[in-house]
């Protein structure tokens, strides 16, 4: 953030445009790089050792500016089983934290089947790996405190807590009807009542009480599905016949 101490506001003005412009121009390399690794992506390029370099760039861009390209990673990973010898653990590392911060999607389960048996016992990708499982098991009160032990290692991914907060939200949207404001904060990470605040505005949740959490009805989120099924006459002419 901004540290404003004895300085002219004329200075601060043009230190925020800095900021700003610092900003614009990490935003439109990192879409540059997009597009110059889709280009490397296609055909058999995509299996071009040659290519890594460019690739591990990539990953690292993604966990600076918070952007995150699975195929790419994917990619970044297929090479590494294919040339054993140029395997970067931190670069593996990286893709598999990007990889949880999109869930509940299934990119973390995709990385996985890319790393050997070996690997995924080796530190600290067996620490991430345990991250996956207490997500999975939802655990997670569990998953902060582990967090915060490993803080070196996910401190590096811009964005990291807040992508997890948005899964917690979506399990916790689906899951409860009211929940305590109290418990709430804990599957967030521990956080403080403006921090609270933000999230439950950001789902459209209401707080019924000072302690208690409005989520959801579950009961109108219950849809029916209406089946409608096309059958030609073509289809049952020959059924029909057979029945005459």
């Amino acid at each position: 953030g901004c540290v404003v101490r004895n300085i002219s506001f004329g200075q601060f003005c043009l230190h925020c445009q800095y900021l700003q412009y610092k900003t614009l121009l990490l935003t439109e390399m990192a879409e540059a790089m997009r597009q110059t690794v889709a280009g490397m992506l296609k055909g058999i390029e995509r299996y071009n050792p040659d290519n890594l370099t460019t690739l591990e760039k990539y990953v690292e861009i993604q966990s600076r500016e918070n952007a995150y390209d699975l195929e790419a990673n994917l990619a970044v990973l297929k090479l590494y089983q294919l040339n054993p010898h140029r395997f970067n653990m931190d670069i593996t590392c990286q893709i598999l934290l990007k990889a949880l911060t999109n869930l509940p999607h299934t990119d973390f389960v995709l990385c996985k089947c890319l790393l050997s048996e070996k690997l995924m016992s080796e530190s600290p990708i067996n620490q991430i790996m345990y991250l996956g499982d207490i997500l999975e098991r939802c655990d997670f009160q569990h998953f902060w405190d582990r967090v915060l032990s490993m803080s070196e290692l996910c401190d590096r991914i811009v964005g990291f807590q807040d992508s997890i907060r948005k899964f917690v939200c979506h399990v916790v949207g689906i899951t409860f009807q009211t929940i305590d404001r109290a418990l709430l904060a804990q599957l967030l990470g521990g956080v403080d009542d403006a921090t609270l605040k933000h999230w439950v505005k950001k789902y459209g949740w209401k707080e019924e009480t000072k302690t208690i959490i409005f989520v959801a009805n579950q009961d109108e989120n219950i849809k029916t599905k209406n089946i409608t099924e096309k059958i030609d006459f073509e289809n049952v002419a020959g059924l029909m016949a057979a029945c005459l």
